[in-house]
């Protein structure tokens, strides 16, 4: 049985320090210049690997960062758990009362909110896959993914965003939630069927058995397991060790749900998001508990997976301007009309619709994590792979200027009712 020898250990090692190392830098002077953390992350992954760094001292990248061989191998699975663990705390962001709370507007608005960007998407990959610089076994496959792609939007980002310009509690800003929290949902369902789908043919009795796999999974979790969670957490949280007992049991609850919907070939990724939201939706939950649970993610394991995108990918040989340019206009155009014909027909003002669109069309690391795992099926080439890491960091870093434009100087006012009421 194989095993790492002496010296891939410490090879193991060195790269993991180096990683987090330059991710905290990158993390810190990102906050400095008030930008995204993740995009610090991104960009150190950019610098340490073959698009900058390999490029100068291609040796002493490989032996840095060894991309195969028992090191590789290693690697790859830590950053598949990282992926597993940041869907599972992007999970427990999803507030499904807020969703419900919020139904009426935030229905035309999530609905068109995926509609438009996701019609877009699908049918210009589907009529013109040159401009996306594809290479698929399916072209149908390919379409519904870039229909997923454009369709996506990022909890995290958005929030932030919402919090920093201290909108968050207002109904603007519940409306733009709500709405995101639905659009995640729905995208990540959609994705999951497209991965599970793929070598399995078209026949149609396995496509309408993986589509009632998925609804039924995310029911049971959301209703029966919800419940149960909701009378164990408090057990839990008295009887165990704090904070290590609820800390552990809510990885347990992400990693079996993971480990389920693997086994029926639907990816990991999407038992993690519906165990994050059955877990973070309870009332039961300790905040504090939920907020050691995001920052031991959060500061250790997305790290490790934001950089590793680039050692992976050479961003400069695999860069194209066409195919990053049709990416951008397609995801702002798409997600940003969408959404403000959607808040619009909520009951908003054209301006404060247009703040919404805005809001909703940060991508962040969902969409990161989207791309990244269609690289990994095969589903798409790097070009495109770069191209939508690009849209997800210029999205992410436009949505909050979009929305100071939007609202003007004097939007900010009427805003504060709480959320529901106006």
């Amino acid at each position: 049985m194989g095993k790492l020898t002496h010296p891939e250990f410490i090879s193991l090692l060195i790269a993991m320090g180096t990683m987090l190392l330059g991710a905290r830098l990158a993390a810190e002077l990102a906050r400095l210049l008030r930008m995204p953390v993740v995009t610090g992350e991104i960009l150190i992954g950019i610098l340490l690997g073959p698009s900058i760094f390999g490029l100068a001292y291609p040796q002493t990248f490989a032996n840095l960062f060894p991309l195969y061989g028992s090191v590789g191998i290693a690697l790859d699975g830590i950053t598949k758990i990282s992926a597993v663990l940041l869907l599972f705390v992007s999970g427990m962001e999803v507030q499904m009362q807020l969703v419900l709370k919020q139904r009426k507007a935030a229905f035309s608005t999530s609905l068109l909110g995926i509609v438009f960007p996701f019609a877009v998407g699908a049918y210009l990959a589907w009529f013109f896959p040159e401009k996306f610089a594809a290479s698929y076994h399916d072209k149908l496959l390919f379409s519904l993914f870039m229909g997923t792609a454009m369709a996506i939007s990022a909890l995290p980002v958005i929030a932030r965003t919402l919090m920093d310009l201290n909108l968050f509690r207002t109904r603007l800003g519940m409306i733009i939630l709500a709405s995101a929290m639905f659009d995640d949902l729905i995208g990540w369902l959609i994705f999951s069927l497209i991965i599970s789908i793929m070598g399995k043919g078209k026949d149609p009795n396995i496509i309408w058995l993986e589509i009632s796999i998925i609804l039924g999974y995310g029911i049971f979790m959301l209703s029966i397991g919800k419940k149960l969670i909701d009378k164990s957490l408090p057990w839990i949280q008295k009887k165990f060790a704090w904070p290590g007992g609820i800390l552990s049991l809510s990885l347990v609850a992400c990693f079996y749900s993971a480990a389920f919907t693997e086994s029926l070939g639907i990816h990991a990724v999407l038992g993690a998001f519906i165990a994050g939201i059955a877990v973070g939706d309870s009332v039961k939950l300790n905040e504090r508990a939920r907020e050691i649970i995001h920052q031991f993610v959060t500061n250790i394991f997305a790290p490790l997976f934001f950089v590793s995108i680039g050692l992976k990918v050479n961003f400069v040989d695999n860069f194209s301007a066409s195919v990053t340019g049709w990416v951008l206009l397609i995801a702002y155009v798409g997600k940003m009309s969408g959404a403000t014909l959607g808040a619009r027909i909520g009951g908003f003002k054209w301006n404060e619709a247009l703040a919404v669109g805005a809001g909703m069309n940060a991508r962040g690391a969902m969409e990161i994590i989207l791309g990244t795992l269609a690289l990994q099926a095969g589903l798409i080439q790097e070009t495109l792979f770069v191209s939508l890491v690009i849209m997800a960091l210029v999205t992410s870093l436009t949505s909050g200027p979009l929305i100071k434009l939007f609202l003007g100087r004097s939007g900010f006012e009427g805003l504060v009712s709480p959320p529901g009421k106006g």
